[in-house]
């Protein structure tokens, strides 16, 4: 059993407004389903991917009236996207630098030119060259030139202070394969970040594990990462997965249906949430593939409580994209 690289990572805003410009019309990506939190129909749950809305390719979040995060270990401390080319990173550089987007000079970190940025609630972020491993699938909405779109996620990095636990779980469990190690820091060997391999190929399914034995517990905010999930093709890979999490005796939620796909969520044991989904049935089980975004969209399950879920939240006044 494998896990063919990640799915979605979502995060936790605290202004839903802001959040869709910056995720919109900053870094060019879609906004793909407008919803809520089901587990907490007062928040919205927003999800932004390519043009069509492929697993891999989304970072979601949570609308939460709460700080900041405070960073520290036992956290997902990066979220990495995938760009084509060295002259679409220059392109980056160039229209953060317009933006006014914080940022840090393009460096090379594990054999790839990267570019490290953070939005407007400091979530951090990066971008690294790998080309043309998948096919894009632009949209023609975006403010980005087709050329110089982001292709998806990875890879993800987390910070944890001991590996052994952390790595029991991705090697044990979920069959990932330890593959190669890097300096946290240029020219510093006493640290190492570790990459785990998933399935797929390259940074798409490449966790990277940073160590930080005295680092402080970070605090969840805005700004930071909610949890990461890894991508399972098919129903039937995922049933597969809740069987092996049951045999393993690792605890989890259980299958939780999510309407738009299937999750297994459980904490690896530094305490950082993981979830499994599948790519069935995706984001247009509910809306035309040309309309994604452009309405509030409930799960069947939630359809009868709309006036309800409706009224305890607020309006969303997005300016158009495109």
């Amino acid at each position: 059993m494998q896990l063919s690289g990640f799915h979605h990572l979502t995060a936790v805003t605290a202004d839903a407004v802001r959040n869709h410009e910056f995720y919109t019309r900053t870094l060019g990506l879609r906004l793909v389903k407008r919803t809520v939190n089901q587990d907490d129909v007062s928040a919205y749950h927003l999800f932004y991917a390519d043009g069509r809305a492929t697993p891999g390719t989304d970072i979601t979040f949570f609308e939460w009236p709460v700080p900041r995060e405070r960073r520290g270990t036992r956290s997902i401390a990066r979220t990495g996207f995938r760009i084509d080319s060295e002259e679409s990173l220059r392109w980056w550089e160039q229209r953060f630098v317009d933006l006014g987007v914080a940022h840090v000079p393009i460096t090379t970190r594990d054999g790839r030119a990267t570019l490290d940025f953070e939005d407007f609630e400091g979530q951090r972020l990066s971008l690294a060259v790998e080309t043309g491993r998948e096919p894009a699938h632009p949209w023609a909405g975006s403010p980005v030139p087709p050329e110089h779109q982001l292709r998806g996620l990875g890879p993800v990095t987390l910070n944890v202070p001991d590996l052994g636990p952390t790595e029991a779980v991705l090697t044990r469990v979920l069959n990932m394969q330890p593959v190669r190690q890097y300096p946290a820091r240029a020219g510093d060997q006493s640290a190492n970040v570790h990459v785990f391999q998933m399935a797929g190929a390259g940074a798409a399914a490449e966790l990277h594990v940073a160590v930080e034995p005295n680092g402080s517990l970070a605090r969840p905010g805005a700004g930071g990462v909610h949890h990461v999930a890894f991508r399972v093709r098919t129903l039937a890979e995922y049933q597969g997965w809740a069987e092996r999490l049951q045999t393993m005796g690792m605890p989890s939620s259980g299958p939780v249906d999510r309407f738009y796909f299937r999750s297994l969520y459980f904490r690896e044991p530094n305490g950082i949430l993981f979830e499994i989904a599948t790519d069935e049935p995706g984001f247009a089980a509910d809306e035309p593939m040309e309309a994604l975004g452009d309405r509030l969209a409930l799960p069947p399950f939630l359809e009868p409580r709309r006036s309800q879920i409706e009224a305890g939240l607020k309006p969303l006044n997005f300016r158009p994209t495109g």
